[in-house]
């Protein structure tokens, strides 16, 4: 599960904060965690109070963790205390209005209705074309994992990249776009939207980045019989 730190026109901006430590969690592998994520963002220069936006792909446990963390007194407040927290008015509207199962309510308790009473959230209206929330930051709508997902779009001195969310879930899925996640909320779509995306940027020089994907997480997609591939970006120190 990765957090991409990216400077934009001057700010930092996270896309996507994992799965967070010290949560309560069903999934075994996600439980009560205690990792070194906020030491490891502020080697890279994005300590907590620095951070000017934070982009939430979609509001799966997996991408909002490290949306809060707990004070001494018990309380989760958000982790990033100046940062405006971004997801799209869809996503938003979407878990507002459904019936919840434990787990899930479990997570927007602690991740998400923290963030929104510290008035941090700010759920945008994305058109279907895109829209730019920066200069060279675009959100792009790419349903069917869930119903207000977004994909982001950066752009910056002649090069463009992609960072996924969970609309490319697993490098097989560029060998065969019809395989699906089992969590997809609506598996036609999401393979709709995986194929429009990957032969919109099939051949091109757009950078692919996975959000769950293991190393190499970043390359160029190419077309091989009636799937793609992906050729591992250069790695640089």
């Amino acid at each position: 599960m990765h957090t991409f730190a990216v400077e934009v026109a001057g700010l930092r901006v996270l896309v996507d904060t994992g799965i967070g430590n010290g949560k309560t969690r069903a999934n075994a592998a996600w439980h009560q965690l205690d990792t070194d994520y906020l030491a490891r963002l502020a080697a890279a220069g994005f300590a907590p109070e620095d951070v000017d936006y934070v982009i939430l792909t979609h509001l799966h446990a997996d991408h909002v963790g490290w949306n809060t963390r707990r004070d001494a007194d018990g309380t989760w407040r958000p982790t990033f205390p100046r940062a405006r927290y971004v997801t799209a008015r869809a996503e938003d509207a979407y878990w507002s209005g459904v019936e919840l199962e434990e787990s899930r309510r479990q997570m927007f308790a602690d991740s998400v209705e923290p963030v929104r009473a510290h008035g941090q959230l700010d759920p945008v209206d994305v058109a279907p074309e895109g829209t730019e929330l920066l200069p060279g930051l675009m959100l792009v709508p790419t349903p069917g994992h869930t119903p207000g997902q977004v994909a982001v779009v950066l752009s910056s001195g002649g090069g463009r990249a992609v960072i996924t969310g969970d609309c490319v879930h697993h490098p097989v899925q560029l060998a065969d776009p019809a395989l699906c996640s089992c969590v997809d909320t609506d598996p036609a779509a999401a393979v709709a939207t995986r194929t429009r995306l990957l032969n919109g940027i099939a051949g091109t020089d757009t950078l692919l980045l996975g959000t769950h994907f293991p190393a190499p997480t970043a390359g160029l997609v190419r077309r091989e019989g009636s799937g793609f591939r992906l050729d591992p970006a250069p790695v640089r120190a």
